[in-house]
């Protein structure tokens, strides 16, 4: 199995940036299509970027594209978010996903279907005004 640990979260500014790790362990990295999701007190999960393992192209929701960047580091095996210039609507628990054929299936615009079952505990990213 796979295990994926986040971090980086934390309150930060509006206007500033705040960059969310996320480290996996268990299989090899490589194989897995990778995303970082974020669900808003009271909202529904969102998935906020995905790198795709076969192609590695990117797909990024529309509100924070531009903003927001989707690194992988293969060697560390770890995934990144590099937040810039986040808004305060941009408040929410982040969880990275790692790909699992058994998990919950997601239609990503551009890539195609992604089955993700492995996630983190989630990080908590507070942006101030």
């Amino acid at each position: 199995q796979v295990q994926l640990v986040e971090s980086g979260g934390g309150l930060v500014q509006a206007g500033g940036s705040l960059r969310l790790s996320c480290a996996a362990s268990g299989r090899t990295f490589s194989a897995y299509t990778m995303g970082w999701f974020r669900q808003a007190p009271g909202k529904e999960r969102e998935l906020v970027a995905v790198v795709s393992s076969g192609t590695g192209n990117t797909y990024y929701l529309d509100s924070v594209k531009g903003r927001f960047t989707l690194s992988v580091g293969y060697a560390e095996r770890a995934v990144y978010l590099q937040m810039n210039s986040p808004k305060p609507e941009d408040t929410a628990v982040y969880d990275c996903a790692a790909e699992q054929r058994d998990g919950n299936t997601y239609s990503v615009p551009g890539l195609g279907n992604f089955a993700m079952g492995y996630w983190g505990k989630g990080t908590m990213v507070t942006v101030s005004s």
